[in-house]
């Protein structure tokens, strides 16, 4: 069982930049494919961000690339969402996932394991 905890959100202003950290306690935390995902009120869970368990490979959700980057480190068991430029519509609980299985990045259901979120909001 990987217990996944969130920090880092916050309340900013568009424009401003926060930076997402997830802790894994995982020792085999190198061996997991990591990802960021979001949810705003009413919507459902998106996909924001992959990264693969060597931190060789990243795929992005096409309307955030270039404003969002992940990466992680691994002698650390941690993950990050560096978020630029932030805009309103960002608004949302962001959520880290793991999985030690290969499969779809993109969707919720190729994620075995899930933190408790952080709430990220951006005002205008």
């Amino acid at each position: 069982q990987v217990q996944l905890v969130e920090s880092g959100g916050g309340l900013v202003q568009a424009g401003d930049s926060l930076r997402l950290s997830c802790a894994a306690s995982e020792h085999t935390f190198s061996s997991y494919h990591m990802a960021w995902f979001r949810q705003a009120p009413g919507k459902e869970r998106e996909f924001v961000a992959h990264i693969s368990a060597s931190g060789d490979s990243t795929d992005y959700t096409d309307s955030l690339k270039g404003r969002f980057t992940i990466s992680r480190d691994n002698a650390k068991n941690t993950v990050y969402l560096q978020m630029n430029n932030l805009k309103p519509e960002d608004t949302a609980v962001y959520y880290c996932a793991a999985t030690s299985f290969g499969g779809v990045w993109t969707i919720t259901a190729g994620y075995l394991y899930w933190g408790q979120g952080t709430q990220v909001t951006v005002s205008s």
